[in-house]
């Protein structure tokens, strides 16, 4: 009996590793870019707006390939496509870093996107099957490594293209070190902790659901919504923060760092959600989320020179965000193929809308000019933040009949 349980309590130790080394390679790859969109340009000639379309090109893969991540997981079983998409980050890691034509660039980027649009579908619905008792904690969990990560990897990106005698290499090497540096050890912990039979850990009962699917059903439309709102917030803000930085006069490196703190504050965050969620307005935390995107978003437009406080309050607002649109995935779910399912078609809904935003909001930029016609963008989307959220937040499930 002590064998058994000993074994037990390792192999939980091993999946809440696993889970925490697989979080903290779900943005580096991405975070990185934004600081170093003046060196990219620099060295590649490219001009400002196409500059966008680097960050928006994997949210265009994870729109596209997230609706196949649930049949992937069905027919090879959902452990072994996750380590999959992480050798596959690995790969495109590797690629976009690679000297000579920009064509490295694009196609590394396109292949690091495929490689999240999986990995991003699947993780929610391994919290549900691996830990279905502790669906809040571990979501908050895994969400606050998301935004920690992405956070440092935002704020040494800069820092760390600087060491290189040469320019051109310098942006190059930082995207390689921030993006990889942690990889190799996700993929051994992850495939540790899923060798042999799995789960260890019982999950949910299997429900027999209605059998509309998934792209018909109201709910799933509603944290979809609430999925595609959150998700254009942050990426227009971590792809344009540094730049609004800059142009107030803030140095690169300091421009960098204020990204860093708006990432590092969406990791509390993401703490503070599971508490928030155990008090009696439960049902309207969704929607109230957003008030703090809005409070941060007027202030960046009536006293930009205050940006470090307006990127702490937008940091708060983005960490519970991201882990309130996670968790409607596991909870409007009875289990984890359901939750499979839903997270496939809102991660896509949710991207495609986001793939817009940075593009947008630099177009908006640079044909109207100023920050104050982006920065109404970013208000608008939060609006409907607001709206889905009182939706999405009713007790209610998916694939049931109502």
């Amino acid at each position: 009996m002590g064998n058994e349980s000993g074994n037990r309590r390792g192999a939980v130790i091993a999946l809440v590793v696993a889970l925490c080394l697989v979080a903290a390679n779900m943005r580096p790859t991405i975070t990185a870019v934004g600081p170093l969109l003046e060196a990219i340009g620099a060295d590649t000639g490219m001009p400002l707006a196409t500059l966008g379309l680097i960050t928006s090109v994997p949210l265009v893969a994870w729109a596209v390939v997230s609706p196949l991540a649930h049949g992937l997981s069905r027919r090879f079983g959902m452990s072994r496509v996750v380590l999959w998409s992480l050798l596959l980050l690995a790969v495109g890691t590797a690629v976009r870093s690679l000297p000579g034509p920009t064509v490295g660039l694009w196609l590394g980027t396109a292949l690091i996107g495929v490689a999240l649009a999986i990995a991003n579908v699947l993780m929610p619905a391994a919290v549900k099957r691996d830990f279905p008792r502790r669906v809040p904690l571990m979501m908050s969990v895994y969400t606050a490594l998301l935004g920690g990560m992405g956070a440092v990897a935002s704020g040494v990106a800069v820092p760390i293209s600087q060491l290189a005698d040469d320019p051109s290499a310098g942006w190059r090497i930082s995207l390689l070190v921030t993006g990889g540096a942690l990889l190799p050890f996700a993929i051994v912990a992850w495939a540790w902790a899923h060798r042999g039979t799995h789960p260890v850990l019982r999950g949910a009962p299997r429900v027999r659901h209605r059998r509309t699917g998934i792209w018909g059903d109201a709910v799933a439309w509603q944290v979809a919504g609430y999925m595609a709102f959150q998700s254009a917030t942050f990426y227009m803000v971590v792809t344009w923060l540094a730049t609004i930085s800059t142009s107030i006069g803030r140095s690169p490196v300091v421009a960098g760092f204020d990204v860093m703190i708006y990432q590092l504050l969406s990791l509390a965050g993401s703490l503070i959600l599971p508490l928030a969620l155990r008090a009696r307005a439960e049902r309207f935390i969704p929607a109230l989320i957003p008030v703090l995107g809005i409070v941060a978003t007027v202030g960046l437009m009536l006293a930009p020179q205050w940006v470090p406080l307006w990127a702490i309050i937008m940091g708060l607002f983005s960490g519970s965000s991201l882990a309130m649109a996670l968790t409607l995935i596991a909870q409007r779910a009875r289990d984890h193929e359901a939750s499979s399912a839903l997270s496939g078609m809102s991660q896509s809904i949710g991207y495609l809308f986001a793939a817009i935003g940075p593009v947008a909001f630099g177009w908006l930029h640079a044909t109207v000019g100023g920050w104050v016609a982006p920065l109404g963008l970013l208000l608008f989307v939060m609006a409907g933040q607001v709206v889905t959220g009182l939706l999405a937040g009713r007790d209610r499930y998916v694939l049931e009949g109502r």
